[in-house]
């Protein structure tokens, strides 16, 4: 708790260190039916004191901490749990044992993964091996020597050493570390969407919502890395296409999608233009699975640093064509001007060559583009109005034409330059087959359509329309997980897109992609939020947002953000957050204090003072006793601070006076000096002033030392938390004050106030279970002699 001294510990050691489990992984719950202990197999006799099954618990289900099944009721409040404990005054326990299957939050099983196959990609070596040597490289590498047979001939090499590279990702995923670095920056637009919400009057909500909505999907995209456009693909090195950057994220990718197709209303009339940006974007994605545009850019780009005449090169103009069918205008007109009639040192009159070349690359720079705006980098002309746009289009489209029909490309010599631009002004033009070979799947294809052959389509039922027709002309050979998401979204299909989002990219892709879904479609709105029989009577919504927060609790680094997704949960949501709260280690001090502050934020404080006496029971029983009395008195636990007093009464013995004073002296410190100190240990802090201004008082001066110990033993005396066994041995301790030279310390009803407890405690005497105190025979007389002559002078005194 933010201000809360930490508590001082008097023993050494420290709470024991657990290593965190792997982010994501199923938090530790009931094991697979596969891994409970059952009867050996046949032919195998049972170990020593192992039984021939496990049987199963009551009512033959494993108890899960989750969404009831319909008829069950919904899970109890985790407080309700310890209330027993707290009703009865015992000491509450240590926090279950991780194992314990009622700390799953939802019944979550991930899939076993599928081990991964590394190629080894060796030369020259052929079957069969005498040895495999595998030993570290550098980093996640490892060194695999493989030796040859002696069969083999002494012609081939002996053998052949290979590193292979380790890894959990493939291309486009993200680390661990990553994923912890989303999930922490993900949490305040979350918070701050959801408050937004609450507080957004209804009348509004569908008008402007949606710009609340794009404000948080730009803050998410933005933890995802940045994105690479084409406008970051030309740089000023004429023998440079493509700037080669850390390639970016099928997560970002799919985000992207969502926000173009749901959360951006404004730019509803401009979605094929958002397309086009983000397969430029994200071509390279595809790479891995299938051949793309991209993929033949690169290739291109490792030949062109060698090629000194490039428009001799078939090469150049398939890859130039290929860019320019996708759209990547300004990587065309860099490769147009690549072209050789732009030197200087011409043998021949290339003029007409040239003045096509630059037609063409002009028509390709002033391009129509139905958009609002574009990047200075990009190439085309922007017009935000359907009336300009078709107007400009025509006369662009016309303009093609007339270059197409000119007579001067008869003048033009060069074969390769005149066939690749007519192949490129064809292209433009929509000329379907020459497109259709260029591309090399169906996105490509359709985001090429868009531009030459149906600029003005508009509706989701119209692109999916296109979409299939560019899937059956370009088949699926090979499943990418960004195009099954595609395809669900153009379908409005939105279990699809859930499924996909869900299996192809986690729990908190589908978390936070629900928002934008929900701003974006009315049909998955309905659907989302709608109270499901099946799951308990809990939106679908709301499951997510479960299954979330039980990833986030199963890693010890995240599970403190959980409690924002659970609380924004109205069904179970503070249930499973309570239960979430119990499950931490209160033997670790900073996660206690986050916990407790966790409780303060949520308004839980019966959770608070339940994890505070947990802390303190737990200290106690550790001989940890000053923490234990710093959490307990937090509490405001009165009934286990009176037992702890009684058992540091016992603790200290019968006498006072003697040296156990010094064991407990630290915990009497700790409880200060406030008038609030709780039960009976009240009596041990008065005392400490008590033995303190005794030790303090010397000769028969009278000094404020003296005056405060009697100040001190009379408080005692009054107290009615202090024992009576201590009464005879605090009296005896005593003798210097109540011997003290005139003037006398002690007044006349302070003196009778000591009488009348040394005649209660003589009485007290004659009952058999009194313990007498270890005090020398004469210690009663000692005390009342010294009483008696205090009084006498004291009434002579008045």
């Amino acid at each position: 708790m933010p201000g809360m001294p930490p508590p001082p510990q008097f023993r050494p050691g420290g709470p024991p260190q657990f290593a965190p489990p792997h982010f994501g992984q199923r938090p530790m719950g009931p094991p697979p039916p596969q891994m409970m202990r059952g009867p050996p197999p046949p032919g195998m006799p049972p170990r020593p004191g192992m039984p021939g099954a496990m049987p199963p618990p009551p009512g033959g289900q494993v108890p899960v901490f989750g969404p009831p099944r319909p008829g069950m009721p919904p899970p109890p409040n985790a407080h309700q749990q310890n209330q027993q404990h707290q009703d009865s005054g015992e000491m509450p326990g240590m926090t279950s044992n991780s194992g314990d299957s009622s700390l799953s939050i939802v019944p979550h099983f991930s899939d076993s993964q599928t081990p991964r196959i590394y190629p080894l990609r060796h030369h020259g070596l052929t079957p069969p091996l005498a040895r495999v040597s595998i030993s570290w490289a550098r980093g996640s590498t490892l060194r695999v020597s493989l030796i040859q047979s002696d069969a083999i001939s002494e012609q081939q090499t002996g053998g052949e050493v290979v590193e292979v590279k380790l890894t959990n990702m493939e291309g486009g995923e993200i680390t661990e570390a990553q994923w912890r670095r989303i999930a922490y920056g993900s949490v305040t637009p979350f918070a701050l969407l959801q408050s937004q919400k609450n507080l957004m009057d209804s009348s509004h909500y569908s008008k402007d919502w949606w710009e609340h909505v794009m404000e948080y999907s730009k803050e998410i995209n933005s933890l995802l890395g940045n994105s690479m456009s084409s406008s970051n693909l030309v740089i000023e090195d004429p023998k440079a296409v493509l700037k080669k950057e850390e390639e970016p994220t099928s997560l970002k990718a799919a985000w992207e999608l969502m926000e173009i197709f749901y959360a951006d209303k404004q730019s509803e009339t401009c979605i094929p233009e958002r397309l086009l940006d983000w397969l430029a974007d994200y071509d390279c994605l595809f790479s891995g699975t299938q051949p793309t545009v991209h993929a033949k850019l690169v290739d291109f780009q490792r030949e062109l640093v060698t090629l000194q005449v490039v428009e001799n090169d078939p090469k150049y103009w398939e890859a130039m064509s290929s860019a320019l069918a996708v759209g990547w205008l300004d990587i065309v007109v860099k490769l147009l001007h690549l072209h050789g009639s732009y030197q200087f040192d011409q043998l021949g009159n290339r003029e007409t060559e040239n003045g096509l070349v630059e037609a063409v690359a002009v028509l390709i720079s002033k391009m129509p583009r139905m958009r609002p705006d574009l990047p200075a980098e990009k190439l085309g002309e922007c017009y935000q109005t359907k009336p300009e746009f078709m107007k400009a289009w025509e006369k662009w489209r016309a303009q093609i034409t007339k270059l197409d029909c000119s007579a001067f490309w008869l003048q033009c010599d060069h074969h390769q330059t005149r066939e690749g631009l007519k192949n490129m002004l064809q292209i433009m033009l929509g000329n379907t087959s020459i497109l259709s070979n260029l591309t090399y799947n169906w996105i490509e294809l359709f985001i090429s359509h868009f531009l030459y052959i149906r600029p003005f389509t508009v509706g989701l039922e119209n692109m999916c329309n296109l979409a299939q027709k560019c899937m059956h002309l370009k088949p699926i050979s090979n499943h990418h997980k960004l195009m099954g998401l595609i395809i669900g979204i153009l379908e409005e299909n939105t279990e699809v897109v859930l499924a996909e989002c869900s299996r192809s990219f986690g729990p908190w892709m589908i978390t936070h992609a629900l928002e934008l879904l929900t701003a974006g479609s009315t049909q998955a709105e309905i659907l989302l939020h709608e109270e499901q029989s099946k799951l308990g009577g809990i939106s679908i919504e709301e499951l997510h947002r479960l299954v979330y927060a039980q990833v986030l609790s199963s890693h010890a680094l995240t599970w403190n953000i959980a409690p924002v997704y659970l609380t924004s949960c109205m069904k179970q949501g503070m249930g499973l957050l309570e239960n979430l709260l119990y499950r931490q280690p209160v033997q670790n001090h900073q996660v206690l204090l986050k916990s407790i502050e966790i409780c303060r934020l949520n308004e839980l404080d019966i959770v608070s003072s339940n994890m505070m006496k947990i802390s303190g029971v737990r200290n106690w029983k550790h001989g940890q006793k000053g923490s234990a009395v710093f959490w307990l008195q937090q509490a405001q636990d009165e009934v286990r601070l009176n037992r702890i007093a009684k058992q540091l009464f016992d603790f200290v013995g019968k006498s006072v006076s003697d040296e156990s004073f010094k064991q407990w002296e630290g915990l009497i410190e700790l409880l200060g000096t406030e008038s609030k100190t709780a039960g009976g240990l009240k009596f041990l802090n008065i005392y400490r002033d008590f033995r303190r201004s005794l030790l303090q008082v010397h000769g028969g001066t009278t000094s404020d030392s003296a005056r405060k110990a009697v100040e001190s033993l009379i408080s005692l005396m009054k107290n009615p938390s202090t024992p009576q066994r201590f009464w005879l041995p605090l009296l005896y301790d005593s003798l210097k004050l109540l011997n003290w030279q005139e003037p006398p310390l002690l007044n006349v009803s302070q003196t009778h106030l000591l009488l009348t407890k040394l005649q209660e405690l003589s009485i007290a005497r004659l009952r058999p279970d009194f313990t007498n105190a270890d005090l020398p025979p004469e210690a009663l007389n000692s005390v009342r002699l010294a009483l008696a002559t205090n009084l006498g002078r004291a009434i002579l005194e008045e």
